[in-house]
Parts: structure tokens; sequence; C-alpha cells
């Protein structure tokens, strides 16, 4: 690392400091979710398994819970529960990256970590930073144990990519197949059409252009944040789209994150299938996957969303920091859909447990953050879940349709989400501090959102015929 890359860390560690205590002091933090220390955060990066532990990467301004320039800090596991804060590793120290570390992922092989990464470069003057004015230059850097970082290498700059494309190509993802390396970077086209370019490399450094992934009919502008990766014999895309146009419940974020299926070979002839979202409540973005050592797919998600000045708030801003990550969670492929269950691993949290049996309503009460599960004996009848006067949660089987619905100002601007559903068999959920992430029918829909209670409820009311379930108070 040159001597501004230490000047850099430096000033952040005297900061983080001073004002991750007053973070802490905030009753808003939560629990037992991966935060920013101080200041803002947004996309996982990095996501891998390296010598023994999980390590996630994010992206992190510190010095400004709005958001601004961006660096690399991280965080590890031995367990998928129980993380700890390592610092900021990479920051904007090179001409190739001088605005910012942007997205990417991790390559692991032979005993070394291989980061990827866009390196955001906006210029001064009078520019539409769209087709003019900015660059995203593909940068790697190596570790060896993950606390010390080689030279960082320019792999890749606008002129490698294509003529075709505006200045928003970015966030690569990298992994090994058939002896030979490939990336997927997002793109949005000079056409403002959004698409994924394929690159193909024997050794790391040099990329060649194989392919541009296309929906049949355009899907916004610029996909971001692409992976793609193999699943129960199926191959999965997984990208965020901007400036899909909402259509009935579908697409109500100002951005969407979802996953098509890849039939064929995305090296050659291929087709992609229709377009699902990931998760269909207020808070979520920009996920990436990675393959566990036992060999599960595991995707962490950006519980917020960039630009929704205007159209709901995050209160913490006023508290110096904003932002979080989803739980992880295992991911499979079942009858050619993607399911999405909380990883095992959180079982760990499980403290005291209270069985309930629901005859038209059953009154559970809470304490802090807690998860809960609960079952149906007919998935076709009505059902309610109320947490205090917050947030209902119910399906209307005469619509066939699951919503998340606020009832308070706890929401802060967030209102409703819904999504159909032919029958609601269970429900799962995780209730934090300040977030909410619910899983209907073994991961089938997930509704994923923030939310700022001015007190914690501590009762939760389960309506329908006749059900049964638990409730866990999670030991953080």
């Amino acid at each position: 690392m040159n001597t501004i890359g230490r000047d850099y860390l430096t000033a952040i560690g005297a900061y983080e400091a001073v004002q991750k205590p007053l973070c802490d002091k905030d009753s808003w933090r939560l629990g037992f979710h991966i935060m920013p220390p101080a200041g803002w955060l947004n996309d996982p990066n990095g996501l891998c398994w390296f010598k023994g532990r999980y390590y996630v990467f994010f992206q992190y301004s510190p010095f400004n819970p709005k958001g601004g320039m961006k660096c690399w800090g991280l965080y590890t596991s031995a367990d998928l529960v129980n993380w700890e804060y390592q610092g900021v590793k990479l920051c904007p120290d090179e001409v190739f990256d001088a605005h910012g570390v942007y997205s990417g992922s991790a390559l692991v092989e032979d005993g070394v970590m291989t980061l990827f990464y866009t390196g955001n470069v906006k210029k001064v003057g009078d520019f539409n930073y769209v087709t003019d004015g900015r660059e995203g230059n593909t940068v790697c850097v190596e570790t060896k144990d993950g606390e010390h970082f080689e030279q960082k290498a320019l792999l890749m700059t606008n002129e490698d990519y294509g003529v075709e494309l505006t200045c928003h190509v970015r966030d690569p993802k990298v992994w090994k197949e058939d002896g030979r390396y490939y990336m997927v970077q997002g793109a949005r086209a000079a056409e403002d059409v959004g698409e994924i370019l394929v690159f193909e490399s024997e050794d790391k450094r040099h990329w060649k252009r194989i392919q541009t992934l296309k929906s049949e009919k355009p899907l916004g502008f610029m996909w971001e944040c692409p992976d793609l990766f193999e699943l129960s014999g199926k191959r999965v895309l997984c990208f965020s789209p901007q400036g899909v146009e909402a259509d009935g419940d579908k697409y109500q974020n100002v951005y969407q994150s979802g996953y098509c299926i890849l039939d064929g070979d995305f090296r050659g002839d291929y087709k992609l299938g229709g377009f699902e979202e990931l998760d269909r409540g207020f808070d979520y973005y920009a996920p990436q996957s990675f393959e566990a050592p036992d060999g599960r797919r595991i995707q962490i998600g950006w519980m917020g969303l960039p630009d929704i000045e205007g159209i709901y708030e995050n209160p913490t801003v006023e508290r110096g920091w904003q932002h979080a990550m989803t739980l992880p969670r295992e991911l499979d492929v079942v009858d050619g859909k993607l399911r999405q269950q909380p990883v095992r691993e959180l079982e760990q949290l499980r403290g005291q447990e209270t069985a309930f049996a629901v005859n038209g309503e059953a009154r559970v009460r809470t304490e802090g953050g807690f998860e809960l599960w609960t079952e149906r004996e007919n998935q076709e009848e009505a059902f309610e879940l109320q947490l205090g006067e917050q947030v209902l949660l119910r399906y209307l089987p005469e619509e066939t349709t699951f919503e998340m619905r606020f009832l308070d100002q706890s929401g802060r601007g967030r209102d409703q989400r819904r999504v159909r559903l032919n029958g609601l068999r269970n429900l799962r959920m995780f209730v934090d501090t300040s977030s909410i992430e619910v899983f209907l029918n073994d991961g089938e829909e997930v509704f994923t959102s923030r939310y700022y209670p001015e007190k914690q409820e501590s009762e939760v009311a389960v309506r329908t015929a006749k059900g049964s379930g638990k409730i866990w108070r999670l030991e953080v």
C-alpha cells in the first residue's frame, strides 16, 4: 500500500475510534446483522471462505452516513453468526481507483485470495458521466493472509469493454470453470439497455470479452452486480437492473434485484428465462453469493437501496450511520425456482423457546430480537401475523396474495409490498431491533425491510383457523 493508502487508513481508524462508540449507543443498532462501524455501508463484496474463516468485504464510506468516497471494509467469521470487524482493507489510493473502490468479488486458489473490483474515476469538467467523464476500471489485488495486500494491478479500462457501451461497466464477478477463468460485469449499452458482459482468461490477468448476455426484451437501462453460478443442475444469473418500471405488485422499489434461469451455454448459444425478483420487501439490493466449504451456495444482500431520497427514510443517518447486510441465506433451485433459507448456523442464536398453538388467534410475548416459525394445517385459509401496532403480515386467499404492511410511522414512508402466492404453508421470521426478514413456504418468497420503532413491541398476534408455531429469543 502506498503513502496515500496508509494515510487514508490512519484517518479512518482515528475517526472510527471516536464515532463508533457514539453510533453504538443508538437504540436502532442491530443485534445480529453486519453493520458499518460508522458511516455508510452498501454492497457486499469479495465473499469467500479463506483459511478457515468466512470473509465479507463491504463498500464503506466511513466519514459520511449519506455515502461518499468508497473503500472496502471487512468482517470475518468462523461460523456465519459471530462477525468480527477487521478494519478497512482497500481504499482509493491509485490513479485508476481515485474516486472509489467499487464493487467486486473474490477468487481463492492455491492459498491466495485475489480480489477483483471496479476502480471508479470521475473527471472534472462538463460531462454527463454516462457516455463521457467517467472511468470504470477493472482492478485486481492479491493477499496470502487476508491482512497484507500486494500491489494493485489494472486489468481493463473502458476501451477494453466495447465501443457500443457507455462508461457504466462495473462489478466484476470471477470464477474458475473447465480450467479457465471467467468474469461477468454489469453494463449499460449506448442505447440505454442493461446487459451482462462475459470475459475469459487463462491467467487471471489478461481478459478477452467473449459474450454478451441480454434479455429478449429490454429490462431497464443498467444491470449491476452480476453473479452467475450453477445450482441443482441449473445455471442461475443474478443481477440488479436499474430503470425497470413498476408492473402491478412487481418492481415496486426504485431498483430491483432478481435472477433468470439460463438455458444453454453462457459462452455460446443460450436463452434467459423470465426475470424473477429475489426479495419482495422494501430494503434489498446488490446480492452476492459464494460457495461454502461444504458445497452450499450462500448469498448475502445489502439491506438497503440507493436513490431512495424522498421515497422513504433511514433515520439512523442523523445518528451517524446507515444500512446493514441481510442474514446469510442458503440457495437452492426447486421446480425451476430459486429458494432462499436462512443458513442453519443461525440456530446457534436460539435461546428461550416458546411453543404455541393457534385456533383462531394466539398471542405470544417477545423480548428483544427473535425468530418465529409458524405452519398451518390448511394453506389456503386466511392468515395474519401482527407485530404490536407496527407491522402486519397477511395472506389473502381470495386474492392469492401475501402482503407486508406497516401500520404506524415506524416504516418511515414504507407502506406495503405484495406478491402473488398460491397458498401459505409456513412462515419464518427474524426480527432485529430495526429489521424484519420474512421467509414464506420454505423460502419460496422473501420480504426484507428496515423499520424504526420508537419502542420494541413485546407481543406477536397470529391469526388463522388452525396452526402451530415456535418463537425463540435470540441471544445476541
